[in-house]
């Protein structure tokens, strides 16, 4: 049975599973393209990460990034090949709208990559939709942007 917590980035299992992400982001984008967060920066207080485990052990991560203005941002989502098809992402995109919503943000907004349209497809299926670059990051052809308007009227924030 798959169950979704908050935990701590700095326990050795998930150190673990960051490093697999990590290790595959780097195979699909260059270096100056990749936006890592360590499990430090991870467990820092504006960041709450969700940690999938099946029996025990953590097979997918994702977490919220608290910024300014009332914008929150999607970041390290990442499930393990062997549990991939199983909709653990979605499960860890729902925990993080519904934090997000819980905590009065206006929106959410995420970066991901060019070539994971695995990723693409939790997100929009969560409601987010394609938008230009967002927060700081650079616009370039590795990155994919999307945000997703949390106010209770349903009209897009600025």
């Amino acid at each position: 049975m798959i169950t979704v917590d908050v935990e701590s980035p700095l326990q050795d299992d998930v150190r673990e599973l960051i490093k697999e992400l990590n290790a595959t982001l780097l195979e699909l984008t260059p270096p100056e393209f990749v936006f890592h967060m360590t499990a430090e920066q991870m467990a820092e207080p504006d960041t709450t990460v969700f940690i999938a485990r099946d029996d025990g052990k953590a097979v997918a991560c994702g977490a919220l990034k608290r910024h300014a203005d009332g914008i929150g941002e999607v970041k390290r989502m990442y499930t393990r090949p062997s549990h991939r098809g199983r909709k653990i992402g979605a499960m860890i995109v729902e925990q993080v709208v519904a934090l997000a919503r819980r905590e009065g943000f206006k929106r959410l907004v995420l970066e991901t990559g060019d070539r994971h349209p695995a990723a693409w497809t939790v997100y929009e299926r969560a409601g987010f939709t394609r938008c230009g670059p967002v927060l700081d990051y650079p616009d370039s052809k590795w990155s994919v942007f999307y945000a997703k308007d949390l106010t209770p009227s349903g009209r897009r924030s600025p």
